[in-house]
């Protein structure tokens, strides 16, 4: 069982910046893939960002690609969500998620059934 913890949401003006950050109760395996996910009021849950432990490829969706960056510290157990220039639209619930088993597919990173663990949820609300 993995448990993870999620930290850093708040209240942000519009061009402002915060850091998620998600720490997993134990060490994840190699072939894990961690990610980030959100979701707003009457909205389905979506793919934001996912990187791969070994080797720390990552993977964005387009709405976010140049403005966030997801990253991990091995040693802690830790992924961080660095979120530059928010907009109104990024305001939502933000979710880490793990995937412990191999994933061995890529485009399977974006699918929320493919984690098998996630965090309690982090309020990201930016204002116009």
């Amino acid at each position: 069982q993995v448990q993870l913890i999620e930290s850093g949401g708040g209240l942000v003006q519009a061009g402002g910046s915060l850091r998620l950050s998600c720490a997993a109760s134990s060490r994840l395996f190699s072939d894990s893939a961690m990610s980030w996910f959100r979701q707003a009021p009457g909205k389905e849950r979506e793919f934001v960002a996912a990187i791969k432990w070994r080797g720390g490829t990552t993977y964005y969706t387009d709405s976010v690609k140049g403005r966030f960056t997801i990253s991990r510290d091995v040693a802690k157990n830790t992924v961080y969500l660095q979120m530059n220039s928010l907009k109104p639209e990024d305001t939502a619930v933000y979710y880490c998620a793990a995937a412990v088993r191999p994933v061995l597919l890529d485009r399977v990173l974006s699918t929320p059934r493919t984690y098998d663990y996630w965090g309690q949820g982090t309020q990201v609300t930016v204002s116009s």
